[in-house]
């Protein structure tokens, strides 16, 4: 007599890892808003780049003496205003005529671009602006994308049918985060090369001409870099914060209250807890050389105390929070009754 076999039951049906990550890839290409945010996004950045073409223009020869005679006037109605003050009687008496009135006004002093109306792009003096501009557009439209993402499979209770497809919790949840990583990084790549095609535009059409100065392009990719890291971890932040509380709605809520409430009331009555306020780090992680925050003054000195956040203290700040997040709400998944 022979005894029976047994075998452990599967835990979950045959198939690789790739084989749910692109099921999932393919269901967030499917998911109907995020098409449309996506849409929304392009009609944005098509909008802005035909209003900036008619906010700037080109210096034409004609319009840049125009604006050379307006500066030149400016120069000369600023120097009469001082040799009015030099010679009035208001000059307090510890102070010498030239320090109260200041030294004489030159054409240098001034910008010729303040007189030409419109006045032209200035890529040299505006390009990383707009990458750090981009980042945080990037970055909003990534929060939303990844608490949608999950949002929606909760609410429409798709996420409990799947565990029937694929029993393996990690797994599932895993895919997601590789689907939502990758998508928020391929996002952020989008937005800086959307910046970059939109300020080629203008530069081409409306642009001043002036050459870029050395070291701008390694400034610039690499705030642009930042700012794909930073769209990356917001896309994260928000699956991870809406897979918490099982509701996109609630996520949006949670994050508006923080960010709203919570941090202006920081800012109001704790300055000494800015540099551990998300607006600020993100902000710093994306900023050439981080962000100087402003911590109150001394009572007895009246001295204000400054704190440099730099990108790099920054971007870990972000990362551990972000990982936080995922990791708990990580947990709850694999643990908690999904019914």
């Amino acid at each position: 007599m022979t005894a029976a076999r047994t075998e452990a039951p599967p835990t979950a049906p045959a198939g690789r890892f790739s084989g749910l990550l692109r099921a999932e890839a393919h269901r967030f290409r499917a998911r109907r808003f995020i098409q449309v945010l996506l849409l929304l996004a392009a009609l944005g950045w098509a909008t802005s780049t035909a209003i900036g073409l008619t906010q700037y223009a080109s210096p034409t020869p004609e319009r840049l003496a125009a604006a050379q005679q307006q500066l030149q006037v400016e120069v000369e109605r600023a120097n009469e205003f001082r040799e009015e003050c030099l010679a009035s009687d208001d000059v307090p008496a510890d102070v010498s005529p030239e320090e109260w009135c200041g030294a004489p006004v030159t054409a240098a002093d001034l910008d010729l671009d303040w007189y030409l109306d419109p006045a032209p792009f200035s890529f040299a003096a505006d390009g990383v602006a707009g990458a750090v501009t981009f980042s945080a557009a990037g970055a909003v439209l990534a929060f939303l994308i990844g608490a949608t993402f999950v949002g929606a499979e909760w609410s429409s209770r798709s996420m409990i049918a799947l565990l029937f497809w694929e029993t393996r919790r990690p797994r599932v949840i895993g895919a997601k985060i590789v689907v939502v990583a990758v998508a928020s990084a391929v996002l952020g790549v989008v937005a800086q090369g959307a910046w970059l095609a939109m300020a080629g535009l203008w530069r081409t059409f409306a642009g001043d001409g002036v050459a870029l100065p050395d070291g701008f392009w390694s400034e610039l990719l690499a705030t642009a870099g930042r700012g794909v890291l930073l769209t990356t971890l917001a896309g994260l932040l928000g699956f991870g914060l809406t897979n918490l509380v099982r509701n996109t709605g609630a996520a949006l809520g949670v994050g508006f209250v923080y960010f709203a409430v919570l941090e202006t009331a920081a800012r109001a009555l704790r300055l000494e807890w800015q540099p551990w306020l998300l607006t600020n780090n993100a902000s710093a992680l994306v900023v050439p050389d981080g962000l100087t925050l402003f911590l109150g003054s001394d009572p007895i000195t009246g001295e204000s105390t400054e704190y440099l956040l730099g990108n790099l203290q920054a971007g870990v700040f972000m990362a551990v929070v972000t990982g936080v997040v995922l990791t708990l709400g990580t947990v709850l998944f694999t643990r908690r009754d999904l019914h």
